[in-house]
């Protein structure tokens, strides 16, 4: 598979892309912890292979002071011990159940699980954030968004 970008969908469709930059921003806007909604939009782009939003949302979060064992341990969180709480570990859950929709639905004992941890509405922010990430994932795993890291060349990788 190539990584060639498709489309410059932001030059392309740019009434499209402001509409979800406005659903983004109220969604942010709601008054969800930033550590929460960090942890959501990397683990759905995890889930959805979007490089784009990983690299953004990984370095956001390392900006705003998340550890790298947490990050590291993000795609296992549910063998993680205690390293998240039981508030994030529900927010995770509802994540993954609406990223996934494996069944076709959310799971009644997920969406109580969340509900146990967030109120109403926290729990419309969350669900506003992983409604969000996954859109975005979509858009920029279709379209082969190039992360910025790759677009600007800031980043080498040196590991090799």
């Amino acid at each position: 598979m190539t990584t060639t970008p498709r489309m410059d969908i932001w030059k392309t469709a740019p009434a499209l892309m402001k509409g979800m930059y406005a659903f983004q921003q109220a969604a942010s806007a709601a008054g969800l912890d930033p550590v929460v909604g960090e942890l959501v939009k990397i683990r759905a782009s995890q889930i959805n292979r979007c490089a784009y939003c990983l690299d953004m949302h990984l370095a956001d979060a390392r900006k705003n002071g998340e550890s790298q064992l947490r990050l590291d341990l993000l795609p296992a969180w549910e063998e993680a011990g205690d390293l998240f709480t039981e508030r994030e570990r529900a927010a995770l859950a509802l994540t993954e159940a609406v990223t996934e929709l494996t069944d076709g639905f959310v799971p009644d004992e997920v969406y109580e699980r969340a509900a146990k941890h967030f109120d109403e509405s926290e729990l419309a922010a969350l669900i506003g954030q992983i409604v969000a990430i996954n859109s975005w994932n979509r858009f920029n795993v279709t379209v082969r968004g190039l992360p910025q890291s790759l677009r600007d060349g800031a980043v080498q990788d040196t590991a090799r």
